[in-house]
């Protein structure tokens, strides 16, 4: 029998916990039964045997063989297993993985809100993704206390954990000022990032491309990361900038490292790319600035979309940071000045033209297309068109900008996991998973089965510390996936961002069954998960 090691790789500090006790005969059952078994004695029955599947565990290469599950664990995992199971699964020709780990999302509204069945979560469930990261690119809450309180009342489909946000917590104490905190200013903020780890959150994110994020100097930053860093928890960043729109690319990734060493937090860079014509080709630049710091101790990871283009938004992509100081009425009377057209003039430039920009939401004669498109509808240069459309409101917008060479050469990297940045109206929310194995592996073979496994669940589960997850062995939480690898594949396009994905059979979620045949079963089997801060930083 191939007994696996138990899931959880680097345990960070003092691990995890999650909104449900741990029912500890559950995990004295599952470190006996392979005992058992291998003895040749009568286990209890399983409640599910999943047989025949292509196993790819997480640790090992993939074999053809069975899982066991009882309860919220896996309890057996071999090449055949002789045991009885109240329900058998025949799983020829399907692969078998853990459930998919997504360290970048923006699903917060769905998983806190009040419809029961966006909770669920389905676009992330037909990609077999079980765990989800909120509060990405500076936006988590300050009070993470409630946001984990939130799956008891409101049951989720899937497990989540939260960032808290810098962005959240600089507006919170400085508004949207374009200016550094005074001393009591910046203790106040430390103290909400504080508080935040000591109630569970992962880390501090940031969005320093963002105002007014990006009004922060690196030390500012860095201190309040030191709040996460002190208490065992990551500094997870959307870089001051991707292309070359301030300090540049390659400057940006230093500054993420400086900040990880200054405040002792391991970095997370969030979907890692070279955005837009000045810094394609950059991707080996990046890779070897990032090497050379892990190769020296520091721990540093990213995650990446399988996808070409960007998602963000018209302001975000166009407008200068400066001119979005003070808020939206501030920065609507600042776009008729000459500098800011000017400036938006080269912004548009470093973003490949107004026809690499695709609205993806807002009015019916914007939505759908290009910035290209409505210029020459309304006869106007491609800034005044955006000016105008901004002006009525502030749309999501597909950026296509990225190259496939960087696009390889960082998903090829071991310590770059997929991620999908979900967000309204680009098709990365709804087949991020599913395209990164039907592209990357199957279509072009960048990646092998096991690869795609291991960075789309074991790396995070690993890297963040998620204990008894991302991995199929006996004691594990029965977090898994059960897909057809001829077509498991995205179907959202840009045109239909919201398809959900083809090609899995079976999902389930700590034990339960979320997904049968392809359809939902409406079961919220998600949960919570709060991470333990280290040991004597927080009250007791």
């Amino acid at each position: 029998m191939v007994a696996g090691r138990r899931s959880g790789g680097r345990r960070a500090d003092r691990g995890w916990t999650d909104d449900a006790a741990r029912a500890g005969f559950l995990g004295v059952r599952a470190t006996i039964l392979p005992a058992l078994l291998a003895l040749g004695a009568a286990p209890v029955p399983a409640d599910l045997l999943i047989r025949g599947a292509m196993v790819v565990t997480g640790s090992a290469a993939p074999f053809t063989g069975d899982v066991a599950v009882r309860g919220e664990r896996i309890v057996a995992v071999g090449p055949r297993l002789s045991m009885r199971a109240t329900r058998t699964v025949d799983a020829e020709g399907l692969v078998l993985a853990p459930g998919f780990i997504d360290p970048h999302t923006h699903v917060e509204d769905q998983l806190l809100g009040t419809d029961a069945r966006a909770r669920l979560l389905e676009r992330f469930l037909m990609q077999g993704v079980t765990t989800a990261f909120i509060g990405n690119d500076g936006g988590g809450e300050a009070d993470v206390r409630a946001v984990l309180a939130s799956a008891a009342a409101r049951p989720v489909g899937i497990n989540y954990a939260s960032y808290t946000g810098f962005g959240t917590i600089r507006r919170a104490v400085l508004g949207d000022a374009d200016r550094a905190p005074t001393p009591a200013e910046l203790a106040a903020m430390k103290a909400l990032a504080a508080r935040a780890m000591c109630d569970g959150a992962l880390g501090l994110s940031s969005g320093l491309y963002y105002a007014p994020q990006r009004f922060a100097k690196t030390a500012e930053v860095a201190a309040v990361a030191a709040e996460a860093g002190r208490r065992g928890g990551f500094y997870d960043t959307h870089l001051r900038d991707e292309s070359s729109y301030s300090i540049g690319l390659d400057s940006a990734v230093e500054e993420a490292l400086a900040i990880g060493r200054a405040s002792g937090a391991a970095v997370h860079i969030a979907h890692i790319k070279a955005l837009g014509a000045d810094v394609e080709g950059r991707a080996p630049n990046v890779i070897a600035r990032i090497e050379a710091a892990r190769a020296k101790g520091q721990r540093v990871t990213a995650d990446q979309y399988p996808w070409d283009a960007s998602g963000t938004s018209l302001v975000v992509a166009l407008v200068p940071g400066w001119a979005q100081a003070d808020g939206r009425a501030a920065m609507l009377a600042r776009l008729s000045e000459a500098r800011v057209k000017a400036e938006m003039q080269a912004n548009l430039r470093r973003r490949g033209g107004a026809e690499k920009l695709l609205v993806t939401s807002g009015p019916i004669d914007v939505k759908g297309r290009t910035l290209a498109q409505i210029a020459a509808a309304r006869r106007l240069d491609p800034v005044e068109a955006a000016i105008a459309v901004i002006t009525r409101e502030d749309p999501a917008v597909a950026s296509f900008n990225q190259s496939e060479r960087d696009i390889r050469a960082f998903m090829a990297r071991p310590w770059v996991m997929t991620g999908s940045d979900a967000s309204t109206g680009h098709p990365r929310a709804f087949g991020s998973f599913a395209r990164k194995y039907a592209v990357y592996v199957r279509e072009r073979r960048v990646l092998d089965l096991a690869g795609f496994v291991t960075r789309s669940s074991t790396l995070a589960a690993d890297t963040f510390g998620l204990k008894d997850r991302g991995r199929i062995a006996p004691g594990a939480f029965a977090d898994l996936v059960l897909f057809d690898p001829r077509s498991y594949a995205a179907r959202a396009t840009y045109a239909e961002p919201e398809r959900t994905a083809a090609g899995v059979r079976m999902v389930l979620v700590n034990g339960r069954v979320a997904v049968e045949e392809s359809r939902l079963t409406g079961v919220a089997a998600g949960r919570a998960l709060r991470r333990m801060p280290r040991e004597g930083t927080c009250p007791a």
